[in-house]
């Protein structure tokens, strides 16, 4: 959960945040933030302490790193937006490679159009 989730202070930022929690773990099958304790993984919660320390990180394209991590800052006003995010340089990759297929045309303008 985002930080300012903690502090019950949920605005649209945190949605990003999870975004970035979720395709972390979505590229190398892993949380972002571990600990033996649940009071170790919520300090590193706190602190945005986290790493691509794992070995399936050398099979990630720079591209999704760079998303993930400009999607877990803890300062929600340095973090990337909904529709920055989807302008990302990741999301144009992999538009560019597979927008001639129908279901990744119709994914994209799904989430281009997805509204809560």
């Amino acid at each position: 959960m985002a930080p300012e989730v903690l502090k019950k202070n949920y605005n649209e930022k945190c949605d990003l945040w999870s975004c970035g929690v979720v395709l972390y773990i979505m590229l190398c099958g892993r949380p972002p933030f571990e600990g033996k304790t649940e009071k170790q993984i919520l300090e590193k919660v706190v602190r945005g302490l986290w790493e691509f320390k794992h070995q399936e990180w050398v099979y990630v394209s720079e591209e999704a790193k760079d998303l993930i991590k400009k999607l877990l800052v803890v300062d929600p006003k340095a973090r990337l937006s909904a529709e920055e995010a989807l302008q990302h340089p990741w999301f144009a990759k992999i538009a560019e490679n597979n927008l001639d297929k129908p279901l990744a045309i119709q994914t994209l303008n799904s989430l281009k159009n997805f509204r809560v």
